[in-house]
């Protein structure tokens, strides 16, 4: 069997069912054999980020590995960065590239370098296969490290003249990993035992929760414990329903802001998360002395990587969550439980001033011209019907997204990691590819999604039924935020305007860009007219774009 043949095997014993890629000339070999293998499909995109933004979207809304295919140097050097953000939400990806054919390697030729040392640095693993005999065992041994915790890309180089060799080292199906470890009961125990203790408990949940089923527990853990929960600074999944009693929204992206917010807590239990991501630096610690800091974790990879813990636990997060659970039930007092019930009145007083709150601010904004993006995204909760799949880059407007749809399911959002923009555009394919039959928004300000508007055209050619949504504001307005940040933090202070953060002079025009690329769309300038635009969107074959004209930073 020829060495292309055992690639396309490899993807077949490990269940794969899409490629997404950009192809090339190197790549000849994996097309040709497409061919041979149609329970394959292959997504195409018209750069290689795409391709990779859109697989690493894929991998987190099914749950299965998924596969990219780039171009020799040039794609993979496209690629990066979409790469860097799979990474960072541990999206478990193999990543192939196609390379020059190796009796080349001393010559230098066109397109060639090493694809190994470029995507080492952003990978959990990069190596090249030298022969055929090697293709089926790296392949095997990719799945595994993309899926070993916590998950995360792999990349496969794959020279041309490797896949028309011939071998007799074939794939063989049927493997079956069981990763999830029981956690410590002794652990367990200590843990609720400084649960149960403490008089003003938090929880902090990552992605992990909701990847890895731990849902439910957490609502019943936070429940029981009586305790308010807040999510990542930078999320992609929903870890805990958004209109819970007990939510308190994200964590800030700096340790001193961090450190105010906990400093009366004397018990905070950290889940499923790498805690924490930062964007400022600050001086001073990031909890307070008198604070219990603990943590459960999947992998020990993430369990007390940044801090020093009182107290941390390796285990599945859905038995170990639901145990700690079971074990603080069993162990309740009667001054526990008055306690709790306090707790808990105090938060469903919070949320309800916290609701009241964002009326007033929507009420300010709601007769501005351009509209506010908090006016669009409610107009937007209105329009769209309750199930709908939110794939997010609204960035600055995050809250009021929140704040607008019903996000309190898993697998009803998703938004990129990492901090790089252009993820929206691209990763709204990989959802809907897993979500076919589901209605798919996505959100975007102009911004990102001019790093990844083709996408447009992948959703066209494929017959994706997706709804974009444009917010233009016409600037990049998260940039002009920093930059205020920027200038107070470091005491630049000044009355200069924001350089180089305008997206005018010539106006992006989204509508007629979809247009060429085989979609139609419309804009939107009043409030009034969002509610037809969506129907237009929602009865309209295929996809369809509607960019809407909101207010930038004044």
């Amino acid at each position: 069997m020829r060495g292309r043949q055992i690639f396309m095997e490899s993807l077949m014993v490990h269940g794969v069912e899409h490629i997404f890629g950009n192809p090339g000339t190197t790549e000849s070999p994996l097309l040709d054999s497409l061919i041979d293998y149609p329970s394959i499909e292959y997504i195409v995109a018209l750069h290689e980020g795409l391709a990779v933004g859109a697989a690493s979207f894929y991998a987190q809304a099914s749950g299965k590995t998924a596969v990219a295919n780039m171009h020799v140097a040039p794609g993979l050097g496209n690629a990066i960065g979409m790469i860097y953000g799979a990474l960072k939400a541990n999206s478990p990806l193999i990543v192939t590239a196609g390379q020059q054919d190796t009796r080349m390697r001393l010559r230098d030729p066109l397109l060639g370098h090493d694809l190994v040392a470029m995507a080492a640095p952003v990978t959990k693993w990069a190596v090249q296969v030298e022969t055929a005999d090697e293709m089926a065992p790296i392949l095997r041994r990719a799945f595994k490290i993309a899926n070993d915790g916590p998950p995360g890309p792999v990349f496969v180089g794959l020279p041309i003249n490797v896949m028309e060799q011939e071998s007799d080292n074939l794939p063989r199906a049927g493997e079956i990993l069981y990763r999830q470890a029981a956690a410590n009961p002794d652990g367990l125990e200590a843990l609720a035992a400084l649960a149960l203790s403490s008089k003003k408990p938090a929880i902090i949940v990552g992605d992990d929760v909701a990847r890895h089923g731990a849902y439910n527990q957490v609502i019943a853990l936070a429940e029981t414990l009586g305790a308010p929960v807040w999510t990542e600074g930078l999320l992609q999944h929903i870890s805990f329903p958004i209109s819970h009693a007990h939510y308190q929204g994200r964590i800030p992206l700096d340790a001193a802001a961090i450190h105010q917010l906990l400093e009366d807590r004397d018990f905070v239990l950290m889940l499923g998360g790498p805690f924490f991501e930062e964007v400022w630096f600050t001086e001073g610690p990031t909890f307070s002395d008198g604070t219990i800091v603990t943590q459960i974790e999947n992998s020990a990879a993430q369990l007390a990587h940044n801090f020093s813990l009182d107290m941390g636990i390796v285990g599945a997060l859905s038995t170990s969550i639901g145990g700690l659970d079971t074990l603080l039930k069993k162990s309740l007092q009667p001054t526990n439980v008055k306690m709790i019930e306090q707790r808990t009145s105090e938060l469903n007083s919070k949320k309800q001033a916290f609701a009241e709150k964002s009326e007033k601010r929507l009420q300010a904004l709601w007769d501005h011209s351009p509209m506010s993006p908090a006016r669009a995204l409610f107009e937007l909760g209105k329009a769209l019907p309750d199930d709908v799949i939110i794939v997010d880059e609204s960035i600055t407007a995050i809250s009021d997204v929140a704040s607008s749809f019903n996000l309190d399911k898993p697998h009803s959002f998703y938004a990129g990691r990492g901090g790089g923009i252009g993820q929206g555009l691209a990763g709204v394919i990989g959802v809907k590819v897993a979500h076919k039959d589901k209605t798919v928004v996505a959100i975007s300000g102009d911004g990102s999604a001019m790093y990844s508007i083709q996408a447009l055209w992948t959703a066209a050619h494929h017959d994706l039924d997706i709804v974009f949504i444009i917010l233009s504001n016409r600037e990049y307005r998260v940039l002009k935020h920093n930059m205020d940040v920027y200038r107070q933090r470091f005491n630049a202070q000044s009355d200069k305007p924001y350089p180089n953060m305008d997206l005018s002079n010539p106006t992006l025009g989204f509508v007629e860009m979809a247009k060429g690329m085989g979609i139609e769309g419309e804009q939107v300038s009043e409030p009034g007219a969002i509610a037809g635009a969506i129907a237009n969107a929602l009865n309209n074959k295929g996809s369809y774009l509607v960019d809407i004209l909101v207010e930038g930073k004044e």
